[in-house]
Order: structure tokens, then C-alpha cells, then sequence
């Protein structure tokens, strides 16, 4: 069997997989969420709003932290970093610890979404098969976007955006050879869900209105209220969870956690969970069964009363989830950018029709084109968002306006804010991911492999006939002037003594604590290629010192660098 069809066969394989685990998640909080809350009345004060999430989050912290010892948080900026660092090697918990965690947290009540557990859950999977058939890192990174692909595709029935999710957010590079997998497992993940849930999707939506050009202005002065939203949005977030991270204890963090969720979920019941049931709602027109959920509003039927309701959500959605995932929960920001981006394009229409300022627009056209805008904005994946809705509402209808708004929101974004959202909370954790093929290659080389320990070290309080001694033997024209303690104090090169050497009296007197001089640059042994080849640059040097916890390693030379980074690039064209 060619290794070709052997990657084809294990990209079904983590398709179907991941497809089950979508599968088994989603009717796990499905159940759990009917279960709590099928008796609640919805003109009455239901209190246990309060308790739901402070209990959800306890158990699935405690339940990660003690059974699986795997802890909940984001997914995606974790992979990313697996992939960048980690050759690609998941660990196996994350094949099913997610599944538990995640429903347990969205299923009572957690703000947080299940796309991105799934994403972990899917990717684990595919690099664990990847390291049971003992593939290298290029293909077990192929399989976990294979996995990728295949839990968005089965998540929301859409395999054409599972599998541009995967190219533009997960993986680095595409080829021909690569993207077939990708394809079958998006596939095969979609039919596994369909085959056991039915075609019943997140969104249960068909389009019957035509898409009109005499929409597009209006359609431009949404992308760019989409592109300030997600950068509201990315704020929020990470705002929200270093304040949550600012907390002495986990204690704390999960009680004042459960505690504020509790209470946003009482006055704001349509950010309880996922809340693709409001999105579902506002598509179908039904916007005045929102105010029904709240016992403070049920009884008014206020157009006004809905506009203002709708914008609190829009604001408290992303610290929800923000607040959600730093008390301890198990979720995403994926499902939560969506609903900002639904809420947010359902107001902007609602509001316009209802002030006469325009010409009608269609709710559902401007509340699924706002999502797409979200997205692209908040995880930089206009390509994703465009071919998910696109697929999601049954046709490529919404097409021309879906493109225009996720890019004037992505360009909107980018003009405050250039990292998305996955990379700012890496960034802050002082996880910096490679932003070209280069750095990647670099990175994947270290200061340590490529040492060289032939140059002769010579102490300080020896003299110039004993440097002579060593030229005589030495390969090298440079000599690092180290003392007892094994500390760098300086360099000497040949060019330093070619006017002296042969100076038999200066022999006898000259210290080479008087010849020496300090190096250009000194790198030290735990810094990365990248910012070791920054120092090359600045210093012009070609060969510098490396030093560890003070001690004096070796040099590292460019040729040497240079030989390590060729060989790098040829290992990877082979694989």
C-alpha cells in the first residue's frame, strides 16, 4: 500500500471518529440542559439560573483537574502551539477528556461554545493515530487537521467549512496530496453525524428571500459594525480573563466565576449555553420570545424594550464566556463569536426597519451575514466564516454580500488590531508561533544542536606564548578566554596577535587578560533560532559565544546554522 492511500484510509478513520464524538457531545448537552431546565416556567423568577453554572464549572474543573488531569480553557491557541512546538503530539486524554468536561460546563449554563473542544477532541485523535502507526510530525500535523476539519463538518453539517477551517487556522501549508485527507475526513465526519442524528443541524434555516445590490451600502455600514464588535469582543476576553487570572486561588476563581455567570444567566437568559436557539429564534422572526425567557420582561412587548435587551447581550456575551473559561470551564470563543456576530446583524436590521431609515431589510439576510462578519473579524478566518454560513443557510444566495462584509470587518479589525484572538491569548502566555515558513524551520532548530567545541579555551592569567601553543594546534582562528569557573571573559582571534606573535619577549610578559575583548554578541543556550539570528544580523559577526546559567558552552558559527537549516529543508520536502 502506498503512503498516499494509507494517509486516505486514516483520514476516514479520524473522520468517523471525530464525527461520533461531535455526535456524542452534542446530544450529551443537549440531554443535560433538557433535563434542568424542562420545568421552567417562563414568567416566573426560575433562581436556579443562578446555581447551574457555578455547579457546571465546579464539576467539570474538578472532574479534569482529578480524573483526567486534563484541564479545561481555549483549544485552539493550544493545537496551535502543539503543532509549532510540540511536533504535533496531543496527548491521548484530550481524545475524550473534552467530550466530559464540555458538556458537563455548557450543559449548565457555561457561556462557551463546543466547537473548540471538539477541535481538541478531533485533533487529539488524529495525532494519536498518527503516533500509533508511527508517522512523522508533517503527517500526524496533516491528520490533526484532518480531525479538525472533521469536527467542525459534524458539528454543523457543513464539510466545505470544515475543511477551510482547518487550512486557514490550523495548518501552516497546503498541498494537492494534503488536501484530499482533508476532504474525506470532513466527509466522512459529516456523514457520521448525519447517519446519526439526522440532517438536523445548528441551524435549522433555508433562505426564501433574494439577495437585492440595493442592500450593499448598508451591507458595508455592517462590516464595519462587525469589524469593531469582534475587536470589542477580543478585548473583552482577554480583559476579562487576566482579571479572573489575577485571583490567588482556583477557589476563588471558579466561586466568583460561578457566582457572575450565575447572575448574567438570571437577567440574560439567552446566554445560557451555546445560544444557538436565540440565533434560531431571531432568523425565524420569532424576536419577541426573547423578552419571554426573562421573568423581568416577559409581559412586555416592547420593540424598544427588545432593541435595548439585545445590545446588553451583545456587551455580556464575551465576559460570560470569557468568565466561563476562567473559572475553570471547558468550552470556546467560536460559538460565542458567532452569537455576538447573529445578535448584532438581527439589531441592525431590526432597529433600521423599525426608525424608518431605510429601505425594509431582511432580518435573517443581515442577522447571518453579521455572523460571517464576527468570525472573520475575531479569529482573522474570512474564508471559514464565509463558506460555513454559505453552507449552513443551504445555498450561496448570501455569497456576494457574505465576502464584502467579512472583509471590510476583517480590514476593519486589523487596523487596531493585527493578532486574532488565538494569537493574542498565546502571546500573552509568552507562547510566540512562527509567522512564515522560515521562522518555522529555524525554530525547529536549536542553539544546543548546533555547537561547535572545537576551539581551544585559553585562561585569562596565561600568557602569549601559551595562546602560541595553541594556534599551533588549533583549526580555529578564534579562542574564548575562559577562567576556572568555567566563565567567559572575553575572546581572542588570531588577527588580535598577528603584529605580536613572534615577539619573543612580549611572549614572556603579555597576559591574555590584556589581549582579550569582549564579543560582539554572546547567545544563550535556551533562546530560539529566530532571536539568535537577530543577534547575528545586528552584531555582523559570523561565529558567537554561547553561554548556559553563566558557563561557557561553545561558538555557534552561520555556516553552521545555515548547514542545519538546509538539511531541515530537505528532511521536510522528503516528507
Amino acid at each position: 500500500m502506498s503512503n498516499q492511500t494509507f494517509i486516505l484510509i486514516l483520514s476516514g478513520i479520524i473522520g468517523v471518529f471525530s464525527g461520533l464524538a461531535a455526535v456524542i457531545l452534542k446530544q450529551g448537552v443537549h440531554a443535560i440542559q433538557h433535563f434542568l431546565t424542562e420545568d421552567f416556567y417562563k414568567e416566573y423568577a426560575n433562581f436556579l439560573y443562578i446555581l447551574y453554572p457555578l455547579i457546571g464549572i465546579s464539576a467539570a474543573y474538578l472532574i479534569g483537574k482529578f480524573l483526567f488531569k486534563d484541564i479545561g480553557g481555549h483549544g485552539v491557541p493550544d493545537i496551535l502551539f502543539t503543532i509549532s512546538k510540540k511536533q504535533s503530539i496531543i496527548k491521548r486524554v484530550k481524545t475524550y477528556s473534552r467530550v466530559f468536561t464540555s458538556a458537563i460546563t455548557v450543559g449548565f449554563g457555561g457561556s462557551v461554545g463546543l466547537e473548540a473542544p471538539m477541535l481538541v477532541t478531533g485533533s487529539a485523535i488524529g495525532s494519536n493515530v498518527g503516533s500509533l502507526v508511527h508517522l512523522n510530525a508533517k503527517k500526524r500535523t496533516l491528520l490533526i487537521g484532518c480531525g479538525a476539519a472533521a469536527a467542525i463538518s459534524s458539528i454543523f453539517g457543513a464539510p466545505i467549512g470544515g475543511v477551510i477551517f482547518a487550512i486557514e487556522v490550523i495548518m501552516m501549508e497546503i498541498s494537492t496530496a494534503s488536501f484530499i485527507p482533508l476532504l474525506i475526513a470532513s466527509v466522512t465526519g459529516s456523514l457520521t453525524s448525519m447517519i446519526l442524528i439526522g440532517k438536523d443541524s445548528v441551524f435549522n434555516f433555508k433562505l426564501t428571500e433574494n439577495f437585492q445590490a440595493s442592500h450593499m451600502p448598508y451591507y458595508l455600514l455592517l462590516g464595519i459594525a462587525c469589524g469593531l464588535v469582534s475587536l470589542y469582543f477580543s478585548q473583552a476576553v482577554r480583559k476579562t480573563e487576566s482579571l479572573m487570572e489575577s485571583l490567588d486561588s482556583q477557589a476563588l476563581r471558579i466561586l466568583y466565576g460561578g457566582a457572575i455567570l450565575g447572575i448574567m444567566v438570571f437577567f440574560l437568559p439567552p446566554i445560557y449555553g451555546e445560544g444557538y436557539d436565540t440565533l434560531n429564534t431571531l432568523i425565524d422572526g420569532n424576536s419577541s420570545q426573547l423578552l419571554e425567557k426573562s421573568p423581568f420582561f416577559s409581559l412586555i412587548e416592547n420593540p424598544y424594550l427588545i432593541i435595548i435587551f439585545l445590545a446588553f447581550i451583545i456587551l455580556v456575551k464575551p465576559i460570560a464566556a470569557a468568565v466561563t473559561l476562567g473559572a475553570g470551564g471547558s468550552g470556546g470563543i467560536f460559538a460565542p463569536s458567532l452569537y455576538v456576530g447573529g445578535i448584532l446583524g438581527f439589531l441592525f436590521a431590526y432597529s433600521s426597519n423599525l426608525f424608518n431609515f431605510t429601505i425594509p431589510l431582511p432580518l435573517a439576510h443581515f442577522t447571518l451575514v453579521a455572523m460571517c462578519g464576527v468570525m472573520a473579524g475575531a479569529q482573522h478566518a474570512p474564508l471559514s466564516a464565509i463558506f460555513l454560513i454559505a453552507e449552513i443557510t443551504g445555498g450561496y444566495e448570501l455569497f456576494i454580500p457574505l465576502m464584502f462584509v467579512s472583509a471590510i470587518s476583517y480590514v476593519t479589525k486589523t487596523a487596531y488590531q493585527k493578532d486574532s484572538i488565538y494569537m493574542i491569548q498565546l502571546k500573552e502566555k509568552g507562547r510566540h508561533l512562527p509567522e512564515s515558513k522560515d521562522q518555522e524551520l529555524l525554530e525547529l532548530i536549536t542553539i544546543t544542536n548546533v555547537i561547535e567545541r572545537d576551539l581551544l579555551p585559553i585562561h585569562p592569567d596565561s600568557k602569549l606564548k601559551d595562546l602560541i601553543s595553541l594556534v599551533k594546534i588549533s583549526k580555529r582562528n578564534i579562542f574564548p578566554v575562559v577562567d576556572e569557573h568555567k566563565a567567559l571573559r572575553g575572546i581572542v582571534t588570531l588577527d588580535d596577535i598577528r603584529d605580536i606573535m613572534f615577539d619573543k619577549e612580549k611572549q614572556e610578559v603579555m597576559l591574555i587578560k590584556e589581549l582579550m575583548h569582549s564579543p560582539p554578541e554572546i547567545l544563550l543556550a535556551t533562546e530560539n533560532m529566530q532571536k539568535a539570528m537577530e543577534k547575528f544580523e545586528l552584531s555582523g559577526a559570523w561565529n558567537l559565544p554561547v553561554i548556559e546559567e553563566g558557563k561557557y558552552l561553545g561558538f555557534v558559527s552561520k555556516s553552521r546554522i545555515f548547514n542545519a537549516y538546509r538539511k531541515r529543508l530537505i528532511k521536510q520536502k522528503q516528507d
